[in-house]
């Protein structure tokens, strides 16, 4: 089957009577897609930042629905967007009683499996590491290297200017993940403890740098959120394609 990679050559295009049966698309741009009396029987999109834009379905926004639908799975993530402190706190204990949930109810035999090219539930577990770190330690406190070596680096971040070199090679064990993973929630649960208004307009920053995007430290804050809902979802999901063909 054809990959294509790093292209824009479709970009404008227009398909007509073509088969896309059973295609894949990552971290592609498909943003002002428009499609016509076309088949979608099964069709599955996953979007993280869905929220930020619609997506019209038969003349329908579904956003809000999809939105709605989220939320009454996940309580607690309709607060990720809160501008409180209070909010903020609210919703960090939600997400992570969810989080211990699902930790607890997975067989770490699990623990390590994966779906094709996502991520398993300790490379997710890392991944947070990696985002708290960016947010907290890097954006909000201003720590000149804030990663810790087990984190899970996002697709491109080497692209980004990201030094992997502060990064393990060899993989950390599970306990380790564990007990890393814990530090980083007391970090955000001790700050979010003592976070004001005042302190939540205050500007930083973007620790990963490019663009205009000066970020509040309520911003800082709420990128953390939106990671630890979008992944807790990503998990979940995975974990139940992985517990039906198991």
């Amino acid at each position: 089957m054809t990959t294509y990679t790093d292209t824009d050559e479709f970009a404008g295009a227009t398909f007509a009577q073509t088969s896309f049966a059973g295609a894949t698309m990552r971290f592609s741009d498909v943003s002002g897609v428009t499609m016509r009396s076309v088949d979608v029987d099964g069709l599955d999109i996953d979007s993280h930042d869905l929220f930020l834009g619609s997506l019209t379905v038969n003349g329908v926004d579904v956003v809000p629905f999809v939105e709605a639908e989220l939320n009454r799975r996940f309580p607690g993530r309709e607060l990720q967007g809160s501008e409180t402190p209070e909010g903020l706190r609210e919703c960090w204990v939600a997400v992570q009683a969810a989080w211990q949930e699902t930790v607890d109810a997975t067989p770490r035999d699990l623990w390590d499996s994966h779906v094709e090219d996502e991520w398993s539930l300790v490379q997710t577990l890392r991944h947070l590491v990696l985002a708290t770190d960016a947010w907290l330690r890097g954006g909000i406190l201003r720590v000149e290297q804030p990663f810790h070596e087990i984190g899970q680096p996002f697709t491109g971040a080497a692209g980004m200017g990201f030094d992997m070199s502060v990064l393990r090679q060899d993989e950390p064990t599970h306990d380790e993940v564990l007990a890393v993973r814990a530090e980083r929630q007391h970090l955000v649960t001790d700050f979010l403890a003592c976070a004001t208004p005042d302190l939540l307009a205050e500007e930083r920053g973007n620790p990963w740098g490019g663009g205009d995007w000066k970020p509040t430290v309520g911003d800082c804050v709420r990128v953390i959120l939106e990671e630890e809902w979008a992944h807790l979802r990503y998990v979940r999901r995975d974990l139940a394609l992985l517990t039906r063909a198991g």
